[in-house]
């Protein structure tokens, strides 16, 4: 099989770009086409050799042989359709962060099969292609949704460059998917945002904030720098998840606050014991 293709990337910022260096470092494309309504975005991504020229995506999928979508998952659903209307026998795949909605609007498309949803569990709080680093995706998990639904060729390509990225392939269908990423992701994020908001509304004076962060609280706020443009879509196209993940935390919370306000140190401590027994998931 011939792993070396033309590859065009629909957005280029942190995960696109991060994905473009990626595969030039490793010598899976002769060429790398930039597609983004982002002009800056373009300009920067070419200026840093991230990508080798651009194009408008009509173009971009004429010429290529592989169309990697790196744009939020409210776009990937809207132009999905378009895409797969213009291919041929090109191979097309997602970087999204929510499987079920996306798949859900080309399941009966005829092109369906030149599809692979995917999603690479990468990712910073920072965006665009000055963030793009090339140790992205290395030895993290990627999963490969549905996969018996696109067609052999596209699978087997997109198999062999994650795993020659260095990523770890994990199978689920949208369900499974959407479920737990809820629970590993996307109520860290809703969790990270919350508090930002929580110490911006209780401490108004913001140099004793950054005289008195912690790395305990920079580690934990961190992810409420991530762009709301990337994650609002997330969470509503998860949505029934999202809630179910949601309700089950506020319940925790609520569980410290009520041992707390009763001065129920035995409480207390079994729920911190409790949550100890994460070490054994996540050494």
């Amino acid at each position: 099989m011939n792993t070396k293709k033309k590859i065009a990337i629909v957005g280029v910022g942190l995960m696109g770009s991060s994905l473009a260096l990626r595969l030039k470092n490793e010598g899976l494309s002769d060429e790398i086409i930039g597609v983004d309504s982002n002009l800056e975005h373009i300009e920067i991504a070419r200026t840093q050799k991230i990508i080798d020229g651009s194009m408008n995506l009509m173009d971009a999928i004429e010429a290529s042989n592989v169309i990697i979508i790196a744009i939020p998952v409210d776009a990937i659903i809207a132009l999905l359709p378009t895409i797969l209307n213009q291919v041929k026998d090109q191979i097309v795949f997602d970087l999204g962060s929510t499987k079920a909605t996306i798949i859900a609007a080309i399941q009966n498309h005829p092109k369906r099969g030149r599809f692979m949803g995917t999603h690479p569990m990468w990712g910073t709080e920072k965006n665009g292609p000055l963030s793009a680093t090339y140790d992205s995706f290395k030895n993290r998990a990627v999963v490969l949704c549905n996969q018996k639904d696109s067609d052999p060729d596209v699978l087997a390509w997109v198999q062999s460059m994650y795993e020659k990225i260095g990523m770890r392939i994990v199978y689920m269908n949208t369900q499974e998917h959407d479920l737990h990423v809820a629970y590993v992701s996307h109520v860290s994020h809703i969790t990270s945002f919350a508090l930002a908001n929580t110490v911006l509304e209780k401490e108004k004076e913001e140099t004793a904030i950054f005289e008195l962060a912690s790395g305990g609280f920079e580690s934990t706020v961190r992810l409420a720098k991530s762009n709301p443009l990337m994650w609002a879509p997330i969470f509503m196209n998860n949505k029934e998840n999202v809630l179910d993940v949601l309700a089950e935390h506020i319940n925790q919370l609520k569980k410290f606050q009520r041992a707390i306000e009763d001065s129920n140190k035995v409480e207390l401590l079994r729920l911190m014991d409790k949550a100890n027994l994460i070490k054994n998931i996540i050494p």
